[in-house]
Formats: structure tokens, C-alpha cells, sequence
């Protein structure tokens, strides 16, 4: 048992990492796993220097211990998910978002049930049952995809909200007609119909009404307890945590299953008050969150047995493609209309729908529960969701940048950059960076600068890079990389400690600062003495400072490119240019990146240099 779970653990941070590094959906390496950690698992039995070595999954906790587990997660999942959700980010698409998760849920939900019907040969109660299940979209998937295709317009942000805002409503729907099958209820009179309709709208009517005061009571404690400096700095987080729980499991003790509802609600309510900052709470929740994910995955896709594998027939792959090709577009269809989004972006919305945790973890609660009750054909629920889990991820993984791009709203896995300095030298960097076709925003709060900018047509913002104005433009935007080119040190570092936590700290940058004389000490005081975590990466040259750079403008130096042969190498152009030129970026076939002081740049022929060049180095040959 403990083999097994030190093997989930590592395993599941291996797929994420994995993801990442090749930029490819984790949840389908995590399904990988645990079908290798499950069916597979119980097939054979390793051993590594003559000790067997157990990997079965299923040894790790009891059924019940683990649907009582699995629902807690997801519900920390979906709290973390609401921490993400501002209102300002759906401004004047409110409407779209309540009517996908509402109407558009309905329809995706009854089209479905239909679908599962009649190409997948289920019960009409098993058929409700799994579209039910299908409601929900998966923000863990959609997350990372919107992450590294970076959508314009509202797009972006409408996906966001559906995908986490359907999820325990999704789950609120399977749990009624979970309660409903159970109840014995049938759905062939017309009296029956009615009883279920009823039983319905007053289970929804429940947990809607208790999700949202346990979550606002939750949430409201938390703020006046961080607020008022009445939790110290250390117990924020546990503390968060366990109201959390607290809440989850309070709600689902006055109404069945509610807890889903009350752990979104009390994430979106943290994330809209102005009271206290949760930002560091956050970033917690968002390593448990990916932790969670990892786990869940390996061990739900573990449970599935080759003999429902076996069951499922071809009629899946019809019924996953008429859910991508017919039941989404549909219901995007009625969900947009009379919006003002354009026809781009509603054919963007209507190619994003992939399946994730949720939907995986709530069609396996429910699977067991009607195995316990004696349902045997509801052993086939968990694969048939997982089939589907696996088959649209791949779909929209695969297929969702291309789509962006040909649509217009995206220019591809390409961060662009946000330039924070609009002095001279940035505007300079800036204009040739539109020139390369890549995504830019200034920002700056001389006015003057400001109006140059805007004369040059560059993007530009005129206010503190570290506002949550600049902030909340960016957010779910092209910008993924930041040049803070200020000439004041502590402005750089602010912002590179800021946009980190946006951008991760390899896509945050900074000039080297300008060497300080301590009379005292008799000693340079230099960026490199400061905590690593506080400063950005160093750009360019560490001689390259912001007076440097501004001097040489001032000489008339200028922004130049030169491209590399194999004949005049980078080797060869340092040489050449020993001190009239400061490298600064390399433009390849995939973009444009920056040169930092911390790694060696590979500039092969074919790409070019852009570099400081000062006059003398212009008329070389």
C-alpha cells in the first residue's frame, strides 16, 4: 500500500511536469498512468531488487472511504477554481455566461441523455444518468489550454467562468437524479414526469439556497478574521482550509451533495471582496489543487476494469464525436444569441468543451453507489466518462491553438510581451517587436512617454505596473513575458516579483542595476547580493544598466538586427562587436525571446541577433 502510494505521487508529478515540458494535455498522461497503475496493475506484480512491489491502486482506501474523499477534493478543487472568478472579468458578457450554465446546460444535458440512448445502448435511467454526469465542462483542462493558447477578446474569460461555475451545477443535477433513481421513481407516465420535475426544481431550489449562505457565511468569516488581523499571517492558509472542509461538509450534512455548490460559491466570494488580501492563500490552493488533480486522476482511471473496456463497443466514438460536433455547438448556439461576441469567438466557444476531474469524479462516486445498490449496468458509468475525458481532451487539445490562430484571436503558443519603461529605449524595443508580429503592451505614467508611445502606435497604459488595472488587462491575454526597463531598481524587482506569480519566474526580466558606491563599506552594492526571488532574471548584459543603455541612445546608438550563418556565427559577431553592441533578443521561426545573463543563447544560422548598436558598430562592415 505505501509503494503504491509514493508510486501515485511521484507519478503524478512526472505527468504534470511531462504536460508542461512538451506542452500536451497532463491529464492524458495521468489517465496513461493509472490505467498502467490499475487493470494492468492487477494483472502482473513487479519487484525491484526480489521484494514485489504492489501497485494496485485499489489497496489504497475502501469504496466508501473513497467517495467520501474524492467529493471532498473535488470541492477544494472547485473553492480553488472561484478564487479565480472576478466579475470585472465578465463585464458585458454576463448574460453569455448565465445562459451557457443555465439553458445551455440543459440543452447539452437532454441532448446527451439522448445520444447515450441510442448510441451507447444505455437505460433511459443510466442515459439521464451519464448526461447529467456531461454537463460539466473541465476547468483543470481548460485552464492550461486557455494558459498557452492565450485567447483575445472575451472568449477567454467566458470559458473560464462556464468552466468552473457549471461544475457543481453538473454535479447538482446528477445528484437529484441519482436521488431519483434511487427513489425507484420511473420516467414513463406523465404523473411520473411531473413527480420528477417537481422533485427537481425543489432539490435545486435546496441546494442553491444552502450552498449560498453556508458559502457567503464561510467566506465573510474568513475575510473579517483576515481583515481585522484576528488569524496571524501563518494560519491563513490552514486556517482557509478548514473552513473550507468545515463548509463542505456542514452543507452536505443539511442538504445530500450540496457541498460542491457552497465551495464554489465561498471561492467566488473571496475572490470580489476588497477586504483582505488572499493572495498568498491562492497560491496555496493552487499546489493542493494540482496535487489533487494528480491523485484523483491515477487512482479513478485505476478502478476501471478491462471488461467494461471490452463492453463499450464503437458506439463511444459516435456518441464523443456528436457531443463535440453537434451538442456543444447547439448549445452555444442558443446561449449566445443577440450577444454582442463576434462570430469568431462564439466558433472558438463552441470547439471548447473537454471533460475533466469533476465529471470523472462524480460519474465514479455515483457508480459505486449504484453498484451498492444492486444497479449493475451502472459499472459501465465510470468508463464510458472516462472514454470521454480522454477523447475530447485530445480533440481540443490537439486542435484548440490551430483554431485560435486561423480564427484571428490568437497568434499561437507566443507570449508577447509587456514592457514596463516607456523611455526612449522601450519604445524602440517595443515597435520592432510589433514588427516581428508579436504582442505588446507598455506601460508607463510619464505622460510624455505615454503620448510618444501612442505616436509610435504601441499599445500602451498609462499607470503603475504593479496596479490591478494593468493587472486584470493582461489577464487571459497574449502578454505572457515582462521587460521591466525602468531605470529605477526597486520599481524592476517590485514587478518581477509581481508578474511571476502570472508569468512564472522564468518569463520575468529585468535590467541590471546600477552599481551603488557604499562610502562606508567601500563596496558595490549590486542586484546579485539580493535574494535570487526577489529580482527578475537579468537581461541582455550585466553591463547593460538603464543609464548604460540611455547613454548610448543619447550617443546615437540603435536597435539593430543582424542574422546568423554558419559562416558569421554568434561567436563571430561578439568578436566583431566586442563593446559597440549589446545583444538583446533572438528572433527565430517560433518568436521572439529575450537574452538573460543566466543562460548561454542559442542562436543557430538562420535566426538574427537584435542588438544596441552603437554608431561606430552600424558602419561596419
Amino acid at each position: 500500500m505505501v509503494s503504491a502510494l509514493c508510486i501515485m505521487l511521484v507519478l503524478g508529478s512526472a505527468a504534470q511536469w511531462l504536460g508542461w515540458r512538451f506542452r500536451v494535455p497532463s491529464i492524458l498522461l495521468l489517465l496513461a498512468i493509472g490505467f498502467i497503475a490499475g487493470p494492468l496493475a492487477r494483472q502482473i506484480t513487479p519487484s525491484l531488487f526480489g521484494r514485489p512491489i504492489s501497485l494496485n491502486l485499489n489497496e489504497l482506501l475502501p469504496s466508501e472511504a473513497l467517495l467520501g474523499l474524492v467529493s471532498l477534493s473535488v470541492g477544494i478543487i472547485l473553492f480553488e477554481g472561484g478564487l479565480t472568478l472576478n466579475f470585472r472579468d465578465i463585464a458585458g458578457v454576463r448574460r453569455v455566461v448565465l445562459m451557457l450554465v443555465s439553458v445551455g446546460a440543459l440543452v447539452t444535458w437532454g441532448l446527451s441523455s439522448l445520444l447515450a440512448y441510442f448510441t451507447l445502448g444505455l437505460s433511459p435511467r443510466m442515459a439521464v444518468l451519464l448526461g447529467a454526469v456531461l454537463i460539466v465542462t473541465g476547468p483543470t483542462v481548460i485552464g492550461p489550454l486557455l494558459r498557452f493558447v492565450r485567447p483575445t477578446g472575451k472568449a477567454g474569460s467566458i470559458l473560464r467562468w462556464e468552466g468552473i461555475v457549471i461544475d457543481p451545477i453538473g454535479a447538482m443535477v446528477t445528484v437529484l437524479v441519482f436521488e431519483i433513481i434511487s427513489s425507484g421513481i420511473t420516467m414513463n407516465s406523465g404523473q411520473a414526469a411531473m413527480s420528477t420535475a417537481g422533485a427537481m426544481l425543489h432539490g435545486v431550489l435546496l441546494t442553491s439556497a444552502c450552498g449560498t449562505l453556508i458559502g457567503l457565511t464561510a467566506a465573510t468569516l474568513l475575510t473579517v478574521g483576515i481583515a481585522r488581523f484576528a488569524i496571524p499571517d501563518h494560519l491563513h492558509v490552514p486556517i482557509t482550509l478548514s473552513l473550507v472542509v468545515a463548509a463542505f461538509a456542514g452543507s452536505n450534512l443539511l442538504v445530500d451533495e450540496s457541498g460542491l455548490f457552497t465551495t464554489t460559491v465561498m471561492g467566488m466570494a473571496m475572490a470580489n471582496q476588497r477586504r483582505a488580501r488572499i493572495r498568498h492563500i491562492v497560491e496555496f490552493k493552487e499546489i493542493v489543487t494540482t496535487i489533487l488533480i494528480a491523485s484523483l486522476f491515477i487512482v479513478l482511471s485505476s478502478r476501471i476494469e478491462l471488461s467494461s473496456l471490452k463492453e463499450m463497443g464503437w458506439g463511444v466514438f459516435v456518441f464523443v464525436a456528436a457531443l463535440i460536433l453537434m451538442v456543444r455547438p447547439l448549445s452555444v448556439l442558443v446561449s449566445t444569441a443577440k450577444s454582442s461576441l463576434s462570430l469568431n469567438e462564439r466558433l472558438f466557444i463552441s470547439w471548447m468543451a473537454p471533460r475533466g476531474i469533476v465529471a470523472a469524479s462524480v460519474a465514479s462516486v455515483f457508480a459505486l453507489k449504484l453498484q451498492a445498490k444492486g444497479v449493475n449496468e451502472a459499472r459501465l458509468l465510470l468508463p464510458f466518462t472516462f472514454s470521454v475525458v480522454a477523447m475530447t481532451v485530445i480533440v481540443y487539445g490537439l486542435s484548440a491553438a490551430p483554431l485560435a490562430r486561423r480564427l484571428g484571436l490568437s497568434r499561437g503558443g507566443q507570449a508577447g510581451f509587456l514592457i514596463i519603461g516607456g523611455g526612449l529605449f522601450g519604445r524602440e524595443l517595443a515597435k520592432l517587436l510589433l514588427q516581428e508580429k508579436a504582442d505588446v503592451l507598455l506601460v508607463d505614467t510619464n505622460l510624455d512617454n505615454i503620448r510618444q508611445a501612442r505616436l509610435n502606435g504601441v499599445p500602451v497604459v498609462a499607470a503603475n505596473a504593479l496596479s490591478t488595472q494593468v493587472i486584470e488587462r493582461i489577464s487571459l491575454s497574449p502578454i505572457g513575458r515582462m521587460l521591466a526597463l525602468t531605470a529605477n531598481h526597486e520599481v524592476n524587482a517590485l514587478a518581477a516579483v509581481q508578474y511571476a506569480r502570472a508569468f512564472g519566474r522564468e518569463n520575468v526580466f529585468q535590467i541590471p542595476e546600477t552599481p551603488k558606491h557604499d562610502a562606508s563599506a567601500a563596496r558595490k552594492l549590486t542586484a546579485t547580493e539580493v535574494d535570487h526571488e526577489l529580482v527578475g532574471r537579468t537581461l541582455f548584459d550585466p553591463r547593460a544598466t538603464a543609464q548604460v543603455i540611455e547613454d548610448r541612445m543619447a550617443d546615437g546608438a540603435k536597435l539593430s538586427k543582424t542574422r546568423m550563418t554558419r559562416e558569421f556565427d554568434f561567436k563571430a559577431f561578439k568578436e566583431m562587436h566586442r563593446d559597440s553592441a549589446i545583444p538583446l533578443l533572438v528572433i527565430s521561426d517560433t518568436g521572439v525571446r529575450p537574452i538573460a545573463t543566466d543562460t548561454a543563447p542559442a542562436i543557430e544560422p538562420g535566426m538574427s541577433l537584435v542588438s544596441l548598436m552603437s554608431p561606430e558598430g552600424l558602419k561596419a562592415p
